[in-house]
């Protein structure tokens, strides 16, 4: 029995009076109230955790952690997002996606100047753990949210919301750099918290009155629903897209942490350069993601995924072997380019094929993979140099071209 996806319209409930249920085809402007005030949830995400991000240092130093301790409490914010993404697909089901992604990015406004406040490494742990749930959670919402409208549209746009989230992360670290020897971290942090409440409020009106999406999930007839096979059928591609996500944060999450390291130690490069050498990666990611939507119509999904993990794998080599800064930046700017629509094309994928779950399960993956990433450097670097290990980045890029071919034959 073929595997049929279709949108299909669900009732939004009856407690979400501002969301309208009208599921009204798209209308001619693919830059809909709808797509700004959902782009406008992607950067203020990428906003408030880079914010976040900044003033680690100054709250290690706070609760006086080791590097140790540090982890640990950093690991509570992992868990915090891990254990809340399977719950907010169910809800998304439940309530919709749109009410929910509201909810999360409240969460995550009103947790983010929690950690200025934290005196212990153990109180530290617990507001990050609510730091957490309100991340994962409005990356499901988000994400569920913007699968539903890419259908609506029938253009690829997903693209374009991640590069929100990426404009809204260098905004974030480059105002936190800037004002570090203005602002203490209480007022940095209490500051991001009252923007990211702003926008919750003035983006979350404009989308919940905005004529709804149709819910996308996979229909099931009265001959599917016979079919046991259909459903480990969708599980089995949606695990295949949640895999291309977890290889692809794993790059993400290992360059985060070690580009400048291995630029300063392995190529010899100034701390200002290596800084340079991370910015012009992201950089790179960003404008492939502005593009993404573009490359993604006129090459097709599967040849952007494709090209794009070859592209990251090549990258990769050339900056973990290079023994020259400027080759070594240039691979690294090769690696953001061909990251870029990895992610949000595998995750729109997984939306398309399993509904707000399907999100919810490649979006577990992918943070899975962010997470294990920079831990796994560390513990190669130290056995064969970190040089070697970041080649692991390619072989993860590799993976990620193919698994969405093999999604395609299926």
């Amino acid at each position: 029995m073929p595997l049929r996806n279709k949108i299909r319209s669900h009732p939004r409930p009856d407690n979400s009076p501002l969301q309208s249920r009208s599921t009204t085809p798209a209308t001619d402007s693919p830059w809909s109230p709808a797509r700004l005030a959902l782009t406008a949830f992607f950067a203020v995400d990428g906003f408030l955790f880079a914010a976040w991000v900044v003033r680690i240092p100054d709250v290690r130093s706070q609760v006086s952690a080791s590097h140790s301790t540090l982890g640990l409490a950093l690991l509570c914010l992992s868990i915090g997002a891990v254990l809340t993404m399977p719950l907010v697909g169910r809800l998304c089901l439940r309530y919709g996606s749109r009410p929910v992604t509201v909810g999360s990015l409240a969460l995550l406004s009103l947790a983010v100047p929690l950690p200025a406040h934290a005196h212990s490494v153990l109180s530290l742990g617990g507001v990050l753990l609510l730091f957490g749930a309100g991340y994962g959670g409005a990356n499901v919402a988000m994400n569920s949210a913007a699968v539903d409208l890419v259908a609506q549209l029938r253009r690829p746009v997903m693209p374009s919301f991640h590069a929100g989230y990426s404009l809204g992360g260098l905004l974030g670290a480059g105002l936190g750099g800037l004002l570090a020897d203005q602002l203490t971290t209480a007022w940095a942090l209490a500051l991001g918290g009252l923007l990211g409440l702003a926008v919750t409020v003035g983006a979350g009106v404009v989308l919940l009155r905005s004529p709804a999406a149709p819910m996308v999930a996979p229909e099931r007839s009265a001959e599917d629903s016979a079919d046991r096979s259909t459903g480990g059928h969708v599980r089995l591609l949606v695990l295949l897209l949640g895999l291309t996500a977890l290889c692809t944060a794993y790059g993400e999450g290992a360059i985060a942490d070690w580009t400048t390291l291995h630029l300063t130690d392995d190529v010899h490069a100034s701390a200002g350069t290596a800084a340079a050498g991370y910015a012009a990666y992201a950089f790179a990611m960003t404008s492939g993601r502005v593009g993404g939507t573009w490359l993604s119509i006129r090459l097709g999904q599967n040849r952007l995924m494709l090209l794009g993990g070859l592209a990251a794998a090549v990258g990769m080599l050339v900056a973990a072997l290079a023994p020259a800064v400027p080759v070594a930046i240039g691979g690294f700017v090769l690696v953001g380019l061909g990251l870029a629509n990895l992610f949000p094309l595998a995750i729109a994928r997984a939306g398309a094929t399993g509904g707000p779950q399907g999100v919810a399960l490649a979006s577990t993956l992918g943070y899975g993979g962010m997470l294990i990433g920079p831990v796994v450097i560390g513990f190669l670097a130290d056995a064969a140099g970190l040089p070697l290990a970041l080649t692991t980045v390619a072989l993860a890029a590799t993976a990620a071209a193919f698994l969405p071919l093999v999604v395609g034959r299926r």
